[in-house]
């Protein structure tokens, strides 16, 4: 269903008139903080107008563990640097244990650490809506509304910096990582004939000291001290889901045979943990009948509007039936959804799909890092009102297909 161009527009300014209150109403939105609250607070009270049933569900979480793998891990790699004059086998043991907590905490977004760290309490948004019928089938839209510290190399120098610290930081990791098993092993260096191998290894450990002044520039990736506006990452994704409820209501649209939610989840950006506890929460419940979850993400350039077959990474395979439905929904209102993949980072998607739903996040942003992506330039007059209508039609026109035709055959692979 494609709304008409006026009710297209009005839900449009309905989208950015709640985004631009609640950044300019309620304290910044980090995980577990009263801002993210206040904000759940008041898109909930907006729901009920439009839901069956609303409600909120508290969890504890960790915040800064997520992104605090960085102080344990270039704590580790300095230890690594210095004992390497002394000892390889230390050298091997601390970049070990600098590897494990960026693996398990930024490539999985696993929980291993998180002890370590101050304990806080966030909040997901919950709403259900009745179908006129049995309900033989469910679908949830869900956006994020907490927001994320600010990437401090990102905002003060650009994608091409920090991309570049990056990258040259984890191929330090390796060198060192490579360089210390050579020192444990290496007899004779038949490159360096003529020079002892323990005195090769100690000249390829000074060339590598170029490593440490990026280790050390990673302590600034991310200022705990500035929380950016989240009003596209990922106000534009709670909004989404909002006016498709808007619109049943006001429309009088009922769906026959599919019940229909909303959830906002909180604390996404803390590594997934409101998607994470919801789903352990009603993975029973919600197995009731078939349910789709359908996360919007960052909903700002239609030039980049892709659903997700690779998520948390590349690591997360999501659900190629919800691919297929969403491709086609979107076909239906005149937009060609790009098949793409999440190549660093995550989305609730990936939470959701690790917990056995069947989930496919649609998003709209340049993986190429555009400056308002995770910096106080993601504001609410930096919003993109066409790319949230299309969003809005797409969001629809799936929820009404799938209630229509249920889920039809699997996305073949290498669909572009």
């Amino acid at each position: 269903m494609r709304l008409s161009s006026e009710k297209n527009k009005e839900n449009v300014k309905y989208m950015t008139d709640g985004i631009t209150h609640i950044i300019k109403t309620f304290e910044k939105r980090p995980p577990g903080s009263k801002g993210e609250r206040d904000a759940q607070n008041y898109m909930a009270s907006d729901l009920e107008k439009y839901m069956d049933k609303v409600w909120t569900e508290d969890f504890e979480l960790h915040p800064g563990a997520f992104m605090g793998w960085i102080y344990i891990t270039v704590a580790c790699l300095l230890l690594a640097f210095t004992s390497f004059w002394l000892s390889r086998l230390a050298t091997l043991i601390f970049i070990v244990l600098a590897i494990i907590p960026m693996i398990t905490q930024l490539i999985l977004y696993k929980e291993v650490y998180d002890p370590l760290f101050k304990k806080e309490t966030s909040v997901n948004v919950v709403s259900v809506k009745k179908p006129k019928g049995e309900v033989k089938r469910r679908v949830i839209l869900n956006g994020h509304a907490d927001a994320t510290w600010e990437w401090t190399i990102l905002y003060k120098f650009g994608f091409g910096a920090f991309k570049a610290v990056f990258l040259i930081s984890i191929i330090g990791v390796f060198y060192f990582l490579g360089l210390a098993i050579a020192g444990l092993i290496v007899i004779d260096n038949p490159l360096f004939i003529l020079l002892p191998a323990n005195q090769t290894i100690l000249i390829l450990g000074a060339i590598g000291s170029i490593f440490v002044p990026f280790w050390i520039v990673l302590i600034w990736f991310s200022d705990e001290k500035t929380v950016v506006d989240g009003a596209n990452d990922n106000l534009t994704g709670c909004y989404v889901p909002m006016a498709v409820a808007k619109t049943l209501k006001e429309e009088g649209i009922e769906l026959q045979n599919t019940e229909f939610m909303v959830v906002l989840s909180g604390s996404e950006e803390a590594g997934l943990r409101g998607a994470k506890r919801f789903a352990v929460k009603h993975k029973e419940d919600l197995s009731d009948v078939e349910t789709i979850i359908i996360p919007f993400e960052t909903l700002r350039e239609k030039e980049h509007l892709s659903i997700f077959e690779r998520d948390l990474n590349m690591t997360v395979a999501t659900d190629r039936q919800l691919l297929a439905l969403i491709k086609q929904a979107g076909r239906n209102v005149g937009t060609e959804l790009q098949v793409g993949m999440v190549e660093l980072g995550s989305t609730d998607a990936a939470a959701f799909t690790q917990a056995g739903f069947k989930s496919v996040c649609i998003g709209a942003m340049d993986h190429d890092l555009q400056p308002y992506y995770h910096t106080r330039k993601d504001t609410y007059d930096n919003l993109d009102p066409e790319t949230l209508g299309i969003s809005l039609d797409i969001a629809l026109e799936t929820v009404l297909l799938y209630d229509k035709e249920g889920l039809p055959a699997p996305l073949p692979k290498g669909t572009k």
